[in-house]
């Protein structure tokens, strides 16, 4: 079997969105004076679909959510000319190839996102081609189930977030996932809003359900060393991403004093940052998203590493390249879940491109094991809504 094509293609959302709102979710720019919306930076609303080709007749699915007309450029012009004609089941060989063709640019940020993409579709080629769903590849069903987390509660008035999280609860979920819409500029005010907020989802819940709250690098260090204490009442499962994820050291000393794990890892890429995080104790929970970090191949030999330092792996979002690793590593205790709702972020997007995602029951999801490869075909019934660039 060769690789016979790379085809990427940009699907831009033309559909309606939810608006923005004002302290909808922290983030990096907060911390800057500025007169627009502070998370317009942070809504994905476009994707890039790569399409791995061979020619048995197999293809593959991968996709890209950061820059995606950068993405598509960068598939284009500089990994698809170092993959095709290749056998994909050398795929630790190919994702080393394009690692290191592209090591003066591309190891981070948007080109390790275009290499996930191209990495995740060759290894759903190779399910397909042997007849097994990924997990099969990567050792197998570790769990009945996946656990899983309903991850939404943007910041909004008190009373929507309250019955926000009731629908979870009637929804058999005994974990969600809120975020804080306050950070230093909004000073003790915006302390005790946040703080209101975490309080209102508790009541609801109650001492039972874990509740974790991201900050998604809205605080900076003296921040979240002022509101780590006044949080510590609420028993946090984790507090996720408290400052950039440029500053370990903060994170270092965070994990060290907090009375909850910190999380982070969603902006971190490749073994060799993940190391990183694991041998300084940066983070107590790893949150790698698979088309970011590298792909299959890299997330796998994460999920290892993490294992041998006893820190779980719960992959940022959900979605199936997500799933699969998370089913097949006992690194893995667990799956963050959006649930499906009109565009807003942009996470809500892959629901829109494909289908085959599960659908929680219970608070857990399944994976088919006899469909091969990642399970996902494209969706075709909202092709009008979104712009193609192919």
């Amino acid at each position: 079997m060769k690789i016979t094509r790379i085809r990427a293609r940009v699907f831009e959302w033309k559909g309606e969105t939810v608006p923005p709102q004002p302290h909808f979710c922290t983030n990096a720019m907060d911390v800057l004076w500025d007169r627009g919306d502070a998370m317009g930076s942070f809504r994905f609303h476009g994707w890039t679909v790569v399409e791995v080709e061979t020619d048995e007749g197999v293809v593959g699915l991968g996709n890209v959510a950061l820059a995606p007309r950068v993405a598509k450029t960068i598939i284009d012009q500089h990994l698809a000319p170092l993959v095709i004609g290749q056998d994909p089941f050398d795929y630790e060989y190919l994702w080393q190839r394009m690692y290191r063709a592209t090591l003066a640019w591309g190891r981070r940020g948007i080109g390790m996102a275009a290499i996930s993409g191209v990495d995740i579709a060759i290894w759903d080629v190779m399910g397909k081609a042997l007849g097994k769903p990924v997990f099969k590849l990567l050792g197998g069903r570790t769990k009945e189930k996946i656990p899983c987390y309903a991850s939404k509660l943007y910041h909004t008035d008190r009373e929507t977030m309250q019955r926000e999280a009731q629908a979870y609860l009637d929804q058999g979920f005994t974990a969600m996932k809120m975020r804080f819409g306050y950070g230093p500029k909004d000073g003790p005010k915006g302390m005790r809003e946040n703080l209101k907020s975490v309080a209102a989802v508790r009541e609801v819940i109650g001492e039972d359900i874990d509740l974790m709250a991201d900050c998604y690098m809205g605080w900076n260090l003296d921040y979240a060393r002022r509101m780590l204490p006044k949080l510590e009442p609420f028993e946090l499962r984790w507090l996720e991403e408290p400052v950039i994820a440029d500053d370990i050291d903060g994170y270092v000393e965070l994990n060290r004093m907090a009375p909850m794990p910190i999380s982070g890892g969603e902006h971190e890429f490749t073994v060799h940052g993940f190391r990183q995080l694991l041998e300084k104790k940066a983070v107590s929970v790893i949150q790698y998203d698979t088309n970011r970090v590298g792909g299959i191949s890299v997330a796998r030999k994460i999920n290892a590493m993490a294992e041998a330092f006893e820190v779980p792996v719960i992959p940022h979002a959900g979605q199936m390249h997500n799933y699969h690793l998370t089913m097949a590593s006992l690194a893995s205790p667990m799956s963050e879940f959006f649930p499906v709702h009109d565009v807003e972020i942009g996470n809500e997007l892959f629901y829109y491109l494909f289908e085959g995602d599960p659908e929680p029951i219970g608070g857990h999801l399944d994976l088919d094991e006899t469909t091969p490869g990642l399970g996902l075909t494209l969706n075709t019934r909202h092709l009008d809504r979104f712009h193609i660039i192919e």
